[in-house]
């Protein structure tokens, strides 16, 4: 419930922010560059969380993990890698224009879209731990789709599993 808190929060914070009129910029491979590390976390030059990459394809833990969290709880409905499906639309697409305050909203508060005579609903996952607990993860790994450095499929290799990230896993599910 405090996380689920935290998250309203959050978003009632960054929502005004992405509809307050300004029009959000598209995510870019140069705007999404890593440019700090906090113990295997990578953040943009806003201090909004992003993915490492390297040359030979190693992708960050966090990257990786978010590969693993969509495919298991997200793919459903968005599809493979992001690519949307007739359910749910192209995450790889609306993640482009998407800020990361916007990101955590949705998921965690869920969203209604009533248009051309069809609805599309989100729904809410800000009490399901397996998706709530991997926010940050999540969106790296779409983030990185969207702006074309992450190709389709399992990550070939990955960084090993940071610390932090195991401490920030045991803490929030309950372990």
């Amino acid at each position: 419930m405090f996380l689920r808190n935290a998250i309203s929060v959050l978003a009632m914070i960054f929502l005004p922010l992405t509809i307050s009129g300004h029009a959000q910029a598209q995510d870019t491979k140069e705007k999404a560059a890593a440019v700090k590390d906090e113990d295997g976390k990578y953040l943009d030059a806003e201090g909004n969380p992003t993915f490492k990459i390297q040359d030979d394809g190693t992708v960050d833990w966090y990257t990786f993990s978010g590969y693993r969290r969509y495919h298991a709880d997200c793919h459903v409905c968005h599809g493979p890698d992001g690519v949307g499906s007739s359910y749910a639309p192209p995450l790889i697409n609306s993640m482009k224009g998407m800020d990361y305050g916007t990101f955590l909203s949705i998921v965690a508060e869920g969203r209604k879209n009533v248009g051309g005579g069809k609805e599309n609903v989100m729904p809410a996952f800000g009490e399901n731990k397996n998706v709530y607990c991997y926010l940050d993860d999540i969106y790296v790994y779409l983030r990185a789709r969207a702006v074309g450095d992450a190709p389709r499929g399992r990550p070939p290799k990955k960084a090993d599993k940071p610390q932090a990230a195991k401490d920030h896993e045991a803490s929030c599910m309950g372990g």
